[in-house]
């Protein structure tokens, strides 16, 4: 079935002013100043948009799909997604990963839930990992991941600068990164290491001297949680002025009882006053991870558990509160993910040919429509589509 939608503010993420745009199947076929239905459409649904504005789903690349957390034991377990969480949020693809836990986590079931959340309404991938070096896979290594397994984007979420880490050197590290490299370039996908980044004083350092003393370019990797302290989003900003993308986690924040991190919209309006371009940041949620709060002594203080919808958040308060223009905004959660990850143009841009993956949002920003690979996910602000156990 067709569908049109007529008359919105088309932001792909560029503005390209008031348009229509028409979906056929699974894809976007046309955008243009008038769109009407032909006979040869057959069926065809016209949806009034007129005053919203029309923007590519939004990419969330950090999520913990089948849960996250442990560190406070085994009931301190965070449980698994569901859909209406992710789309109700205006999220049309997710990427998820392990983290602390990949002992009663497994990759497999990872691979699974990405699955499970296609065949449910939506985009999913995964990074092959978690915290630990050598870190768990499917096959017998990353590199057979990337190029043996389609989900497979990356590897992650690698802990660097943590006590929770395998406190891995440079030279494990630089193995890691060589071999999601190699893996990438075999497979045509972006073989990229993700790098969960804790509060210790090394910050990014063992990845300035990889990058300074081997061939392994910076692209490679995607440090994130850099708003998780001030002295580590300094030093993401020189990170990203080197070339690199940085990713700033929604789900952290002062508000969520981080008291030492930077309010994500602040932290992206800090890094572009600072002169680092929109190009090279991204955020994503790190959506039900769980965030333990440690006192100075390294024990439990306080355990919370990260939102998805924060995601959404942060994306309005940049706009509303840090004056950043909007089609800027959209592209930390559209189409700087995309490039990133090798998704772009099916992913992350409004275009012939591209995926209908498509958000609707009010003059307040509000989220009225959902549209995964052209099927509506969310309508008139209320899901329509749910997982199969909700």
């Amino acid at each position: 079935m067709f569908k049109i939608l007529k008359g919105g503010r088309v932001l792909a993420p560029e503005d390209r002013g008031e348009q229509d745009l028409l979906i056929a199947a699974n894809k976007v076929v046309n955008i243009a100043d008038n769109i009407s239905p032909l006979p040869d459409y057959g069926d065809v649904e016209v949806i009034d948009v007129k005053g919203k504005y029309i923007v590519p789903g939004f990419i969330d690349q950090h999520v913990h799909l089948i849960g996250g957390g442990g560190e406070a034991g085994y009931a301190s377990r965070t449980p698994e997604v569901v859909l209406s969480g992710v789309i109700r949020a205006g999220i049309t693809t997710v990427v998820g990963c392990l983290g602390t836990d990949g002992t009663t986590r497994h990759m497999t079931s990872l691979l699974a839930k990405a699955r499970a959340l296609e065949e449910e309404g939506i985009s999913a991938y995964i990074y092959t990992g978690s915290y630990e070096v050598p870190t768990r896979t499917i096959t017998q290594n990353v590199r057979d991941d990337l190029i043996l397994i389609d989900k497979v984007l990356g590897c992650g979420e690698i802990a660097i600068s943590d006590h929770r880490s395998a406190q891995p050197t440079r030279e494990d590290i630089t193995r890691l990164a060589a071999e999601v490299r190699v893996g990438g370039i075999l497979s045509g996908k972006a073989g990229v290491l993700h790098l969960h980044v804790g509060d210790g004083q090394r910050k990014l350092g063992i990845v300035f001297e990889i990058i300074e003393e081997t061939e392994i370019p910076i692209t490679q990797f995607t440090p994130t949680h850099i708003n998780r302290n001030p002295y580590l989003l300094e030093d993401g900003i020189k990170f990203a002025k080197m070339g690199g993308i940085i990713d700033i986690t929604s789900g952290v924040s002062p508000k969520s009882g981080a008291r030492k991190s930077i309010k994500p919209s602040k932290a992206i309006k800090y890094c572009l006053d600072k002169g680092v371009k929109i190009e090279s940041i991204t955020m994503s949620s790190d959506g039900n991870g769980s965030m333990p709060l440690f006192d100075e002594k390294g024990q439990i203080a306080g355990l919370l558990v990260a939102k998805q919808d924060s995601l959404y958040e942060e994306f309005k308060d940049l706009i509303k509160d840090e004056g950043v223009d909007i089609s800027d905004a959209l592209k930390v959660l559209t189409r700087n993910p995309a490039k990133s990850l090798k998704l772009y143009p099916q992913k992350g841009c409004l275009k012939i040919g591209s995926d209908a993956d498509i958000t609707v949002l009010d003059n307040n920003l509000d989220i009225t429509h959902v549209f995964g690979k052209g099927r509506y996910l969310v309508k008139d602000g209320v899901p329509v589509k749910k997982g199969t156990f909700e």
